[in-house]
């Protein structure tokens, strides 16, 4: 079992800096995600931890040991990347086995342990197939038995399902999760698809302009936002403007919306930034017209137009709602989790920040 940890890691390629004092440990058996945009950073920390790039600053270690300068082929580390760099003219069973060659361990264990990871990948039926005549789904699970094979110390993910599409992404993922808790392999998967990151992770790492906004659970991440780009990055947010009224309560409109905190001084005028489960159809609350009603199964998405602030949200109500566009409701909001955002900052929509906003409620 292995920790990795990065210690005010700063990454600069010129002019450009890449990362900004990253401060990371995941721990023995942990599976962290950093998620983010393109250009946050999240590669660049995966690329350093393999030794594909060295830091500008700050430090590396595995364990407690500093590995900062030590050479990629020294490292231990398991790569699996977006595309499954396969050697076409190898079978599946070599591709698995060429990582075991290289490090000269003898052909009864290496034998043995190519039979381990295609057992373990489900692909004991296509040892003897070539790259071309398997699916891509069946291609990164063969990478990632290639990755495991030699028993790496540290799994890195960056973005192996991008590739996929969405049912196989979906099948896929669920299965890293299941090899990785079944070998308590720590593992640093790097995405930028929020709905990955949330179904596999034990931490998410939400990055920016190569700083690490928020570090927590994936309940913490998506329930207590601890900034206006978090609370946008992941999930979606309707934004609504709204007046802070006192400490515990913002006005949209005439409509009061109680929050349990706020630092923001009376008369700051704020978005106001809740996601779409926290608003729900009521008898007192915003009048608006219904736009759309979108069936999803469990659930009921309505497109409304708030009459008083003229802004279109999404409503999503529990089961079956048959409404029809140009329909009058009552939409009532829920602000205990809701994110304030003064609009006296204009957000970075690249980035996502502002320096004044906050959470309307602290994480429980």
């Amino acid at each position: 079992m292995t920790t990795l940890t990065y210690v005010s890691v700063r990454k600069t390629f010129g002019p450009t800096v890449a990362l900004e004092g990253l401060d990371l440990d995941v721990k023995q058996g942990e599976l962290i995600s950093l998620l983010g945009p393109s250009g946050c950073g999240k590669t660049t920390a995966l690329r350093i931890a393999a030794g594909f790039e060295f830091a500008t600053s700050g430090a590396v270690l595995v364990d407690n040991a500093d590995i900062t300068r030590t050479p990629a082929h020294k490292r231990n580390m398991g790569m699996v990347f977006q595309s499954y760099s396969l050697f076409p003219n190898l079978t599946v069973a070599n591709n698995i086995d060429f990582g075991l060659r290289t490090r000269k361990i003898t052909a009864v264990e290496r034998h043995r342990r190519v039979a381990e990871m295609l057992e373990l990948v489900e692909l004991t039926h296509l040892a003897d197939r070539y790259p071309h005549q398997i699916s891509g789904g069946q291609a990164q699970r063969v990478a990632l038995a290639r990755a495991l094979a030699p028993r790496p110390s540290v799994l890195l993910l960056d973005e192996p399902l991008s590739a996929l599409d969405a049912k196989v992404r979906t099948t896929l993922r669920d299965e890293i999760r299941r090899i990785q808790t079944e070998l308590g392999i720590t593992t640093l998967f790097v995405t930028h698809d929020q709905e990955e990151a949330l179904a596999i992770s034990d931490r998410i790492g939400v990055m920016s302009n190569g700083r690490l906004e928020q570090l927590g659970d994936p309940r913490e991440v998506y329930r207590h936002p601890s900034s206006a780009f978090v609370a946008r990055f992941v999930g979606s947010m309707n934004q609504l403007p709204a007046v802070v009224n006192g400490n515990h309560a913002v006005t949209v409109g005439p409509h009061p919306v109680v929050v349990p905190h706020t630092t923001m001084a009376d008369g700051t005028q704020v978005r106001l930034l809740v996601r779409p489960e926290d608003l729900h159809l009521t008898d007192e609350g915003l009048d608006g017209s219904v736009t759309s009603c979108t069936f999803q199964g469990s659930s009921t998405v309505l497109g409304v137009r708030l009459d008083v602030v003229d802004v279109l949200v999404a409503v999503h109500v529990a089961g079956v709602a048959d409404l029809n566009p140009g329909e009058r409701v009552c939409v009532g909001i829920d602000g205990a989790r809701a994110v304030l955002e003064s609009t006296d900052t204009t957000p970075d929509t690249a980035s996502g920040t502002a320096s004044d906003a906050v959470p309307a409620t602290s994480p429980a």
